[in-house]
């Protein structure tokens, strides 16, 4: 008897699963997936070409110094990058002395003990000092930034996806909202519109906000556009900065693995081959010709057998 009372209760959660499934179903197939309203205005990251694209890309060690130039004079002063040290600036091309200089004159120092009071205190950066933090914890940078945190970037373009892409657009995507954009939907105070962020509105005002905001010791055109793609390749360095190494990595794998498939495949065609169009010869004393010779000669030997 319990056992039919389980059976009968399994039955009924199957039943119950199966018209749940065939109504869901029916539904999307009629309505489709639901959308929130902000979607109708969302886009998706506008495209960049970088060269560390493709299995066989490279940094531009330039570019990167382009780049880590707009974050010191633009982003610096909002967004940290802790997991990177002042000494790896040395992979962009920088020199001891620069690096030195540049950990000196960092505006921002960083968070030490006072050896005499063991009071908190802050000191003059080092070569083997992180960036420090722009604000001493996250009250404050909410405090600093109308309740809102700006994310660290040492990840970020491996943090949203298609990285690259969404940093780039977000930095030039700023714009007027429409004028059909819903009352629900229009920024609020200290929140600026920007189609390519999820929900549609912001904290952070336009970072870079017009050309020539940054001036390249290279001669290279600062326009908006290409400040944002120059702080894009640095940020993927600061993501990735091995990624030369795994590509290098990659292909010479590539290479071991297709030479290792042809020596198998010899090996297989040598070895492991279907013997059906092969001819076995037999040799020795169980080679027909043989046998009939020692027959022979028994014979004329008179030995029998």
């Amino acid at each position: 008897m319990v056992r039919l009372i389980g059976a009968l209760v399994g039955l009924g959660f199957i039943v119950v699963l199966v018209v749940s499934f065939i109504t869901g179903a029916g539904t999307v197939v009629r309505d489709g997936l639901p959308h929130p309203p902000e979607a109708k205005f969302h886009k998706e990251p506008k495209h960049i070409s970088l060269s560390t694209d493709g299995p066989f890309g490279k940094f531009d060690r330039q570019q990167l110094q382009r780049g880590f130039q707009v974050y010191k004079e633009v982003c610096a002063a909002c967004h940290g990058i802790n997991l990177v040290a002042f000494r790896n600036l040395a992979e962009l091309g920088y020199e001891e002395p620069e690096i030195k200089a540049i950990a000196d004159q960092w505006a921002i120092e960083v968070p030490d003990v006072n050896p005499d009071t063991g009071e908190p205190a802050t000191r003059k950066a080092i070569p083997s000092d992180r960036f420090p933090d722009p604000y001493a914890n996250e009250i404050a940078a909410r405090a600093a930034n109308n309740n809102a945190s700006p994310p660290d970037l040492s990840l970020i373009t491996k943090a949203r996806h298609h990285g690259p892409e969404y940093v780039y657009s977000l930095l030039t995507g700023y714009q007027k909202p429409p004028a059909n954009l819903p009352p629900e939907l229009r920024p609020g105070q200290g929140l600026h519109y920007n189609p390519y962020f999820p929900n549609l509105n912001l904290a952070m005002p336009p970072p870079i906000t017009a050309d020539g905001q940054v001036t390249y010791a290279d001669g290279t055109n600062p326009t908006v556009s290409q400040m944002a793609k120059d702080v894009t390749a640095f940020l993927v360095w600061t993501a990735e900065p091995n990624l030369e190494s795994r590509h290098r990595t990659g292909i010479a794998v590539l290479l071991f693995l297709l030479f290792a498939t042809v020596l198998a495949y010899l090996a297989y065609q040598n070895i492991w081959h279907s013997g059906r169009d092969r001819k076995v010869r037999m040799t020795g004393p169980l080679d027909p010709e043989n046998q009939a010779k020692s027959d022979a000669a028994r014979r004329d030997e008179g030995i029998a057998g």
